[in-house]
C-alpha cells in the first residue's frame, strides 16, 4: 500500500486527445486492467439525454453539448470520489479546451494523459465514421486540430496511440502513475 498521503490511486484518470485517437477503446482496455470503473463521456450524454452526440449537435448546438458535457463530466468525478472507486474517463475531443471543464478536472486532482497521434492517421481513422458533428472536411478537420493542439500539449502525461490498443495501454502502464502490486 501506498503510504497515507499518496494519492496515485485515487486520482481518476482523464484520457484526452482529437477525435479518432481512441480514448474509448483504450480506455475501456486500461480500466479493464485495472480493474477500475470506465466512464465515457459521450456515452453519458447519450444515455441522458436519449440523444445520439450528432443529434444534440444538429437540435441544440455545440454550446448546449458543452454545458452538458461539463454537466457529466462534474457528475462522473463527483461519483468517483463519494464513492472512492477509481476511474478512468474518456473525455470528449473537446473536453480540456473548456476551461470550466478543465478546472474541474485539475480540481479534481485528474490525471490527463494525452493519447498522441498524428494528424495524418487521425484523418484515416475519421474518415470512414459518419457520427464526428465537427468531421466535415479535411481542412476544417485539420484547422479544429490545430486550434486543440495546444490544449492536449497542457496534459500531464502524453501517449504515442498509434498501433495497437494493447500496447498504447502498456505505454501509460509504464508511466509510473499507478501504485505496483507487490505479491
Amino acid at each position: 500500500m501506498p503510504p497515507a498521503g499518496d494519492t496515485r490511486t485515487r486520482k481518476p484518470i482523464g484520457l484526452t486527445g482529437f477525435m479518432g485517437s481512441g480514448k474509448t477503446t483504450i480506455g475501456r482496455l486500461l480500466a479493464q486492467h485495472l480493474g477500475w470503473h470506465f466512464v465515457d463521456l459521450d456515452t453519458r450524454i447519450e444515455e441522458r439525454t436519449g440523444l445520439s452526440i450528432p443529434a444534440i449537435f444538429e437540435r441544440l448546438g455545440e454550446p448546449a453539448f458543452r454545458e452538458m458535457e461539463f454537466e457529466a463530466l462534474e457528475r462522473s468525478l463527483g461519483e468517483a470520489a463519494e464513492s472512492g472507486r477509481r476511474a478512468v474517463l474518456a473525455l470528449g475531443g473537446g473536453t480540456i479546451v473548456q476551461p470550466r471543464s478543465l478546472a474541474l478536472l485539475r480540481s479534481a486532482a485528474c490525471t490527463l494523459v494525452w493519447l498522441e497521434c498524428p494528424v495524418e492517421e487521425l484523418l484515416a481513422r475519421c474518415a470512414t465514421i459518419t457520427n464526428r458533428p465537427l468531421f466535415r472536411d479535411e481542412a476544417s478537420f485539420r484547422r479544429l486540430y490545430a486550434e486543440r493542439l495546444p490544449f492536449y500539449q497542457q496534459a500531464d502525461f502524453r501517449v504515442d496511440s498509434t498501433g495497437d490498443p494493447r500496447h498504447v495501454v502498456e505505454r501509460i502502464l509504464g508511466l509510473g502513475i499507478f501504485e505496483r502490486v507487490i505479491a
